[in-house]
């Protein structure tokens, strides 16, 4: 498997041209943060994480988490990673400072995320479920609770876990049954069975700290009767060591196609104590604040993971030498880099993926802003931007992340399709991306029925008529480029306007649902478009450099042959439901 290369300029070029991360480090609370230091700190993670974690990933696939005895073992080379990155202090890089955190935006702790999943995506799921778990209790849970738990888990001494699926309440939460008692001591006892439970146990940390949705004996029906519970594998005695064992058992570990270093856990809870987090019955408003942040570190993955499968597959396009290109001597053998078909494949990786890393990380800038932009109509549209943007990142960059992954075999030929190369553990792992935290048909569902509709459809019009007005500085350049992408920006953006009035005009919502879909994919395409092209402007705008004439390059590739795609989604956006319920259900069964 080829090494990790960081993409560190790429990712910096972004965090100041999209993300603005300029303004973002002049918040309160960033005074001790500066561009230099940030530059320094992804510099010295993009070293650890090629150094450290990427060596990891082949172990993680071949070996694999195992479970015996209600235990979770990982592989050795896990444990030794780490031990190394507790020690480094990168779990606590936007820790809050009064729990042992160094305090950076959560927009740099992104960027380090970045390079954690492409490093090896199973061993940073880890991470990244522990800083949802931070962030739930840091907003959600009293100051008793938050003292006991908040450090250890932002040093990553402890580790944090989502607990939310059960076999009869996957996408439909509603329907869990795990019960929650009062006991007299103020603790809840929890009894019932878990599914799907990413890094439920391991041996990497002293305790886990599961945060569990589960009904009180009063409780309403459906979501509306769920609470949340700090259930920690560990018992934590009055001066912060660790106590008895708190009965949440280990009963076994999926056998999965993909992701085999994350061990995916089925739990029982046998009169485990618990401990209410903020008020009875709000459980899913705070598991939803978390599974939020959580869907846009997904996205994260589907772009690292692509990423990883693209470097892999021009190292190895540079390499191959098969067939003669166009021009090259009848006695010569070419690298297939030099045919167009390969080249095409590699384009449109590259162009993918530096559309979906600056989707993403406006997404998480607007969630930093919703929080810390110093005046209240900034923090509201800001709000706004990351609850409509949420959903397409998370859906498109994943869906974008298979594709990609799928595409980096194909460059690889017959050797991409053999386990020894590596480039099919990267399809492989990125197709649990579109599953987990929210199917992205259920992001496409969310998109249209919730989203579009925010302010009377005024949200989205708002986005639309930004990616709009790029038309203006694109058409005033010399650059013949510019133009071009501005022409093919501009019909893209006129096509999503159009399925965007039409599906908040349509009043049957099955057919809006028909169409959720193809439009967010659209929305995608479109969005990907108009972030390139941002970006093929600021590279304009400074001195000549290969480099930042790529980034120009790489834009018109997307307009001219990937950009018109989003046009033909929109009479699928538009066909509604009729033929989608045309044949009957016994129809769609195989005849005998």
């Amino acid at each position: 498997m080829a090494d990790y290369t960081p993409p560190l300029r790429d990712i910096k070029f972004v965090l100041r041209h999209i993300a603005d991360l300029d303004e973002i480090i002049e918040y309160p609370g960033f005074e001790h943060v500066d561009p230099e230091t940030v530059d320094g700190a992804l510099d010295e993670a993009g070293r650890f994480m090629a150094e450290v974690v990427a060596p990891t990933n082949r172990a993680g696939d071949e070996i694999g988490a195992t479970w015996a005895d209600g235990h979770v073992t990982t592989p050795d080379a896990f444990k030794e990673a780490w031990r190394k990155y507790v020690d480094a202090g990168w779990s606590a890089v936007t820790g809050p400072p009064e729990h042992g955190g160094h305090g950076f935006p959560e927009t740099v702790g992104f960027a380090v995320s970045e390079m954690f999943v492409s490093a090896n995506l199973a061993f940073s799921l880890n991470p990244m479920l522990t800083g949802s778990a931070i962030t739930v209790i840091r907003d959600h849970a009293d100051d008793e609770l938050r003292d006991t738990y908040l450090e250890k888990l932002v040093t990553a001494e402890w580790t944090g876990t989502m607990v939310l699926t059960e076999t009869e309440a996957g996408s439909d939460v509603g329907a869990l049954r795990t019960k929650a008692t009062p006991n007299e001591d103020g603790t809840y006892s929890i009894n019932g069975s878990k599914i799907f439970i990413t890094w439920g146990d391991h041996d990497l940390s002293d305790n886990i700290i599961h945060l569990v949705l589960a009904r009180l004996p009063d409780a309403p029906p459906g979501t509306r009767g769920i609470s949340l519970f700090i259930v920690p594998k560990m018992l934590v005695n009055e001066d912060g060591t660790i106590g008895a064992w708190n009965n949440v058992e280990t009963v076994s570990i999926e056998h999965k196609l993909g992701i085999h270093g994350s061990p995916t856990c089925v739990q029982a809870y046998d009169n485990s104590i618990g401990y209410l987090v903020g008020e009875p019955n709000r459980g899913m408003g705070y598991m939803f604040a978390m599974m939020n942040q959580a869907r846009r570190e997904v996205g994260l993955e589907g772009l690292g993971i692509s990423d990883r499968a693209y470097q892999q597959a021009v190292e190895y396009a540079k390499e191959r030498t098969q067939g003669r290109a166009i021009g090259t001597p009848k006695t010569e053998v070419s690298p297939i880099i030099e045919h167009p078909d390969v080249r095409r494949m590699l384009m449109t990786m590259k162009a993918y993926n530096e559309a979906a890393r600056a989707l993403l990380y406006d997404t998480a800038a607007a969630g930093e802003r919703m929080h810390r932009h110093p005046d209240e109509v900034g923090r509201r549209a800001s709000s706004e931007r990351v609850a409509l943007l949420t959903p397409v990142a998370k859906a498109w960059c994943t869906d974008v992340g298979v594709e990609m992954t799928s595409i980096g075999v194909q460059v690889h030929g017959g050797m991409g399709y053999v386990e020894e190369t590596g480039a099919a553990q990267h399809y492989r792992d990125a197709r649990i991306t579109p599953i987990y935290e929210g199917t992205n048909g259920i992001q496409a569902i969310d998109l249209v029925m919730r989203k579009l509709p925010m302010g009377e459809g005024n949200v989205v019009r708002s986005y639309l008529d930004e990616m709009a007005a790029l038309d203006g500085p694109l058409g005033e350049t010399d650059d013949p480029r510019l133009t071009a992408i501005g022409r093919s920006l501009s019909t893209g953006v006129a096509s999503l306007s159009d399925a965007t009035e039409w599906l908040l005009a349509c009043e049957d919502p099955n057919d809006r649902l028909a169409g959720a879909t193809p439009y967010l994919k659209m929305f995608g395409v479109v969005a990907g478009g108009y972030y390139l092209a941002r970006l093929a402007l600021a590279a304009a705008a400074e001195d000549e450099d290969p480099w930042l004439d790529a980034k120009i390059d790489t834009a018109t590739f997307y307009a001219e042959q990937l950009l018109p795609t989003a046009l033909g989604l929109l009479p699928s956006v538009k066909a509604g439901a009729a033929g989608l319920f045309a044949i009957p259900i016994e129809g769609l069964e195989t005849a005998k």
